[in-house]
């Protein structure tokens, strides 16, 4: 067993079972008074990843019980180690957010390098789906939800491959949506203090090397 992360919302551990590499989030040790918010984004995981059985790129969703969840590993390096500046890369990044999205999942974390792979084939591969949203009817909000999820990948595009943008992803990059402009002017603010000041998060954390 290798211990991967650990925080106040539990750990997650590397292990081998049955032959098959996985990784384990375990709430078990969170803090108390975040023990109800780590077992609830346990949960949020947990039913994104039913939803993408089976959905290349994705980690499959091996067991979950109360506060506990099991899953695949996936072998890659994160974005911003592996630092992508083929198109194919992006083209194919922006087929599995499209891919998410026509399942009914928004990532709502695609802003972070660390929940972007790139694997041994050069492909993209998704993790950390705590805070995604998941939505039979797709609605409104959920529309606005995964646009962000496309702004946020063009943003990485821009960083890395920035000749291959189109217009319209520029245009794209330059308009956010309204959840996108409420969310910096209000709630920003408080998550950036309750993360950093109370929580002692950095803005990219694990960002130095792959942890999960």
């Amino acid at each position: 067993m290798k211990l991967l992360k650990s925080d106040l919302f539990g750990q997650m551990t590397l292990e081998q079972e049955q032959g098959q590499q996985i990784v384990v989030r375990d709430t078990g040790t969170a803090r108390w008074w975040l023990s109800w918010l780590a077992r609830r984004l346990c949960r949020r995981e947990a039913r994104a990843l039913a939803r993408l059985d089976g959905l290349p790129g994705t980690p499959r969703l091996l067991a979950v019980e109360t506060g506990l969840l099991r899953r695949e590993w996936i072998e890659g390096r994160p974005m911003q180690v592996a630092r992508p500046r083929n198109s194919d890369y992006f083209r194919l990044a922006r087929r599995l957010v499209a891919a998410l999205h026509r399942r009914g999942v928004a990532h709502n974390d695609l802003a972070k390098e660390p929940n972007w792979l790139v694997t041994p084939i050069g492909a993209p591969a998704l993790v950390d789906f705590q805070l995604s949203t998941v939505s039979a009817r797709r609605g409104r909000l959920f529309r606005a939800l995964a646009r962000e999820d496309l702004r946020h990948l063009l943003k990485h595009k821009r960083m890395y491959c920035p000749e291959r943008l189109t217009a319209r992803e520029r245009h794209m990059l330059a308009t956010p949506a309204m959840t996108s402009r409420l969310w910096m002017a209000t709630a920003k603010p408080v998550y950036r203090f309750v993360t950093r000041r109370l929580l002692g998060w950095a803005d990219r954390e694990g960002a130095g090397d792959r942890r999960f």
